[in-house]
C-alpha cells in the first residue's frame, strides 16, 4: 500500500488538494499534515491519518514522512531566508526518512537567472536543493493564480474605483485557477509513471491585464480601466493603502492579502515576458483543460484569494 503525504492541509492550496485526494485516492494511502493539530478544523472525520509536522521545526517531520512514497511540499506563505530554510528542512527530512519522491509547487521560469521576482529566489533555491538531493521529484511550475486578480478586481469594484493600477504593461500571463493547480498536484500525487520531471502548469490562454479586465468587465457589467504604472509608482500606491512590503508586515488593515514586494516584482516579470511561457503540461497530467477566465467569473465568489495562513 502506498503512503502519500500531503503537507499543509490547513492552507488554501493544501485543503483543496486534500479534498481532491479523498475523491481520487483510497484514504488508507493518505497522510495529512498540519503545523498545529489544534488549528485544524477540516478533515478531522475524514478517516485519514493526520499528523503534526511544522516545517520550521525539523524534529516534527521525520515521523510524518517515514518511508513515504510521495511527499507534497506546498510552497510556504512567507518569503525570504525563512522560507528557504523551511523548504530545506522538508527536503532534508525526506532524504533522512527514505521518501521515494517529493512533489514541489514552484512557479513558471523559476530557474531563469534573470527572473526579477523576489519569490523566484526561494523557488529556484528549492528546485536546486531538490534536484541535488538524490530524491525522485515532480516539480510543478504554476502560473499566476487568477484568484489574486479576481479578488483585487472585486475589491476595486466594491470600492467604486474607476481604474486599477498595475505595473504589468502589455505583458501576457497564462492565468490559472489555484483550484486547477491544486488538482494538478493531486494528479501528480496519484501518478506512478512520472519521475524527475519539471512540468509547466499553465492556464488556457495568454492574456494581458487589459484582456483580463475586458473579460471581468463583460462578466460583471463594470467599466473599470487599467492604469499602467512603473514599479516605483506601484510601490507608492500600495504603501498609501497600507499593503505590507513583505510577509513580516501587518496585514490586519491591508485591503489586499498579499505583499507589495511580491505583486510588484511579479508585475515586472509579466512586463518582461518571463511568465509568457507557451508550454503547458496541465492537460497531459490531469486529463482535462484548465478553466477559462470566463468560466471563473461565472462563479467568481468561489475563486477568491482567501485569508493568509502564515506559519509562525
Amino acid at each position: 500500500m502506498r503512503k502519500l503525504v500531503i503537507c499543509g492541509v490547513d492552507g488554501n492550496f493544501g485543503s483543496v488538494v486534500a479534498s481532491n485526494a479523498l475523491s481520487l485516492i483510497p484514504k488508507e494511502e493518505l497522510v495529512f499534515t498540519v503545523p498545529r493539530l489544534d488549528k485544524l478544523t477540516n478533515f478531522k472525520d475524514s478517516g485519514v491519518s493526520i499528523v503534526e509536522a511544522d516545517f520550521n521545526h525539523p524534529e516534527t517531520l521525520e515521523n510524518a514522512f517515514k518511508n513515504a512514497d510521495k511527499v507534497l511540499l506546498i510552497s510556504m506563505p512567507f518569503v525570504g531566508e525563512k522560507r528557504r530554510q523551511a523548504h530545506k528542512n522538508v527536503v532534508d527530512a525526506c532524504v533522512r526518512s527514505n521518501v521515494k519522491q517529493i512533489i514541489y509547487t514552484s512557479v513558471l521560469s523559476a530557474s531563469h537567472p534573470f527572473n526579477p521576482s523576489v519569490e523566484n529566489i526561494d523557488h529556484s533555491y528549492t528546485e536546486a536543493i531538490i534536484q541535488n538531493s538524490g530524491l525522485d521529484y515532480i516539480i510543478l511550475r504554476n502560473s499566476l493564480f487568477v484568484e489574486a486578480f479576481t479578488s483585487d478586481y472585486l475589491r476595486a469594484a466594491k470600492a467604486g474605483e474607476a481604474t486599477i493600477s498595475k505595473n504589468m504593461g502589455d505583458g501576457r500571463v497564462w492565468f490559472i485557477s489555484r483550484k486547477d493547480c491544486a488538482f494538478a498536484a493531486t494528479c501528480a500525487l496519484n501518478n506512478q509513471i512520472i519521475h524527475r520531471e519539471i512540468l509547466n502548469i499553465n492556464g488556457l490562454a495568454p492574456l494581458s491585464y487589459s484582456d483580463f479586465l475586458n473579460i471581468a468587465n463583460k462578466a460583471t457589467g463594470n467599466h473599470i480601466t487599467y492604469t499602467k504604472l512603473t514599479d516605483d509608482e506601484l510601490y507608492a500606491y500600495f504603501d498609501s493603502i497600507g499593503v505590507p512590503r513583505d510577509t513580516n508586515g501587518d496585514f490586519s488593515k491591508s485591503p489586499i492579502q498579499a505583499t507589495s514586494e511580491g505583486m510588484v516584482s511579479f508585475g515586472t516579470c509579466v512586463t518582461q515576458g518571463y511568465l509568457d511561457v507557451n508550454v503547458s503540461d496541465f492537460s497531459s497530467l490531469t486529463g482535462r483543460l484548465p478553466l477559462s477566465i470566463e468560466a471563473v467569473f461565472q462563479d467568481v465568489e468561489n475563486y477568491l484569494l482567501g485569508d493568509r495562513h502564515p506559519t509562525e
